[in-house]
Parts: C-alpha cells; sequence; structure tokens
C-alpha cells in the first residue's frame, strides 16, 4: 500500500543516490501554506542538477553550498511548471554559472534572463543529463490556457537511480478523508482537477492524454516515490506506480469521455 508523508517547509530531505528534495513555503493571500518544492539532483559525473527554482534560506543554501562546492558544481537550474516562476530570479543570481531552463511562459516573463534557446515542453531536455534523468511532456493538453487559472501542465521529471518522480500539479497525493488521514498509509495519486479546462480542443486530445500517461508509467514503472508540488510525497510497492496512474485515469474517465464526445470543439 502507498504511504503518504509530509515535511514542513524549509526541510531538505536526502532520498538517497543523489536526490535532495526540498520542500518550500508558498501561502495563499499570505495566511494558507500550499506549499512548494524544487530538488537537487546529483548527475554520475558529479555535476548537480536544480528541478524548479526556489529562494533558499541561509540554512538551506549552507546544505546547498556543501554538496556543490559553493555552487560550483550546479550544471544547470531546470524550471519545469509554468507558472511556478516567482524563484527563478533569485535561482539565476545565486548560481549564474548554471545553464537556465524554462518553458514558453518562463521566457516571455523574464527576457532578460539568459535562458538556453529552447524551451522545456519542446523537448530540449531529452538526454540532456544522461539517463539518470529523464523528462515526460503531458500530450493532449495545453502547456499554458488561455484561462491562467488553469495550471495542470508542467514537465515531469523522474531520476532514476533514486526511483524518484518530480511533478509539479500534474499529478498530487491526495490522502484519505479523517480519521483515516491521520495514518500515514492512505492516499491517492490524483490529477489536478483543472484537466477539463486543460485539455487542448480537438477530438484526439483525450485519448493522446490518456496514451501519454500509461507510457509514461510503464517507462517509468520502476519509481517507487513520487513527490508533488504542493502537499506531499508518496512511496509505492515495488511495480505499483503504474497501477497508481491506472486508477487516477479511472477517476477521470468521466472527463475523457465527455471531451472525447463532444461533436464540435471551438
Amino acid at each position: 500500500m502507498a504511504e503518504i508523508t509530509k515535511v514542513k517547509p524549509g526541510t531538505l530531505t536526502d532520498f538517497g543516490n543523489g536526490f535532495y528534495h526540498i520542500r518550500g513555503s508558498f501561502k495563499l493571500g499570505g495566511i494558507l501554506d500550499l506549499g512548494t518544492h524544487c530538488a537537487l539532483v546529483e548527475l554520475p559525473d558529479g555535476r548537480f542538477v536544480f528541478l524548479d527554482s526556489y529562494t533558499l534560506d541561509d540554512d538551506l543554501k549552507a546544505r546547498v553550498d556543501a554538496l556543490t562546492d559553493n555552487g560550483r558544481k550546479v550544471a544547470a537550474i531546470v524550471n519545469l511548471h509554468p507558472f511556478h516562476t516567482l524563484h527563478c530570479e533569485w535561482m539565476a543570481q545565486a548560481y549564474p554559472h548554471a545553464k537556465l531552463y524554462g518553458t514558453k511562459r518562463h521566457h516571455e516573463k523574464f527576457p532578460d534572463l539568459e535562458w538556453e534557446s529552447d524551451t522545456c515542453e519542446a523537448g530540449v531536455l531529452d538526454g540532456q543529463f544522461g539517463d539518470a534523468l529523464q523528462f515526460s511532456v503531458p500530450q493532449g493538453v495545453h502547456m499554458v490556457c488561455e484561462d491562467e487559472n488553469v495550471h495542470f501542465s508542467s514537465v515531469l521529471a523522474y531520476h532514476r537511480p533514486s526511483e524518484m518522480i518530480f511533478v509539479d500539479d500534474t499529478l498530487s497525493c491526495i490522502k484519505a478523508p479523517f480519521p483515516l488521514s491521520l495514518l500515514p498509509i492512505t492516499g491517492k495519486l490524483a490529477f489536478h482537477p483543472t484537466l477539463a479546462k486543460a485539455l487542448e480542443p480537438n477530438p484526439y486530445a483525450a485519448d493522446a492524454f490518456r496514451e501519454w500517461a500509461i507510457g509514461m508509467a510503464q517507462d517509468w514503472a520502476d519509481a517507487r516515490r513520487i513527490a508533488t508540488a504542493h502537499n506531499t510525497t508518496m512511496t509505492f510497492a515495488a511495480g505499483e506506480f503504474p497501477e497508481k496512474v491506472g486508477a487516477a485515469l479511472g477517476r477521470v474517465a468521466g472527463i475523457l469521455n465527455k471531451h472525447r464526445d463532444r461533436p464540435a470543439h471551438t
């Protein structure tokens, strides 16, 4: 059975084999802390890559610098979610020698930063960091919707040595209702609730999304953990990840069927 855990903001967790996960703070309206995250990944050649950006406090910065030779080993900062932008400038300034990757929206929002020319959703990340760090771009959905309240899409990352998937919004961990939620053993993996609004307006989008999800789950079937942006980390039994994705697809089957069966798309 999958286990879900929550970690307080300001925490760096070493999951082993070169994956360091950082939980951060993101307060809605300055009150409700929804949380955010980034990760520091060590490559086989000793270089490091940040997944997403976050403003590190003094303690976290010191821990990161101790791992990375005062930042000199940070080779790249990879921003995976087009709407997670609050900390991009700080991270780029803190590690100015690292290559900076982002989505099209990152490029547009911060045109003065020295971005790598191609965007993350265009497949520029494929093979950049060897087999240890892999990426997957959701299909059948807009990366950025006209309604900018829809934050469904992001580029997913998989660090195979630690068997950890890193994801923003596209997938989330949902704890069971009270009183079961008091136990760290129950919960579900789910797609972001804005899926219906994120699907592309064509009759093939629902199938494209479903096929992408199944393929991603099969390619990363050996994953044992997933770290999601705003709440928790889920641990799986061996071979359980494809089952969890299949169950998540089952819960959105009605949305996909409704989209697929629409007579016209505008």
